[in-house]
């Protein structure tokens, strides 16, 4: 009988599976998703935008750049200044050089403040300059 037993707890070990090295595979499997994927960029603040009938997808370097109803002007999800947008063309253009302007105006803005990022955008030498619309 003692015999019975000692076979038995064999059996037993090299029956079990070691996970650890496959929960390193999903772990790596995991980061690498993580550090690849595509994350979305926000202006900072959430606009209600008018409505058009031309509206067209844009999907390369971009510079979104939103005005609330109330005239605040934000940039990468901090307010700015007014006389500090373009500056802050400046420096996204010295890192992504052929990057446009998207502005996320809210249907209460007023027209000054959106003239106000056109001018500042045209002195950074921005040519692609956009409105963004809800369909």
């Amino acid at each position: 009988m003692k015999t019975g037993l000692m076979k038995k707890r064999g059996d037993d070990v090299a029956g079990e599976i070691d996970l650890t090295p496959m929960l390193d595979v999903v772990f790596i499997l995991l980061i690498f998703f993580i550090v690849t994927s595509v994350f979305v960029t926000e202006a900072g603040i959430d606009v209600s935008k008018p409505e058009a009938s031309t509206a067209e997808a844009r999907s390369k370097d971009l510079i979104l750049i939103a005005v609330s109803g109330d005239g605040q002007i934000w940039i990468d999800g901090e307010q700015v200044d007014p006389r500090f947008i373009r500056s802050r063309f400046e420096r996204r253009l010295a890192e992504t050089p052929n990057a446009s302007v998207v502005i996320q105006g809210d249907r209460a803005a007023q027209n000054e403040h959106v003239m106000t990022i056109l001018r500042a955008a045209r002195d950074a030498n921005i040519a692609a300059v956009s409105i963004s619309t809800e369909n």
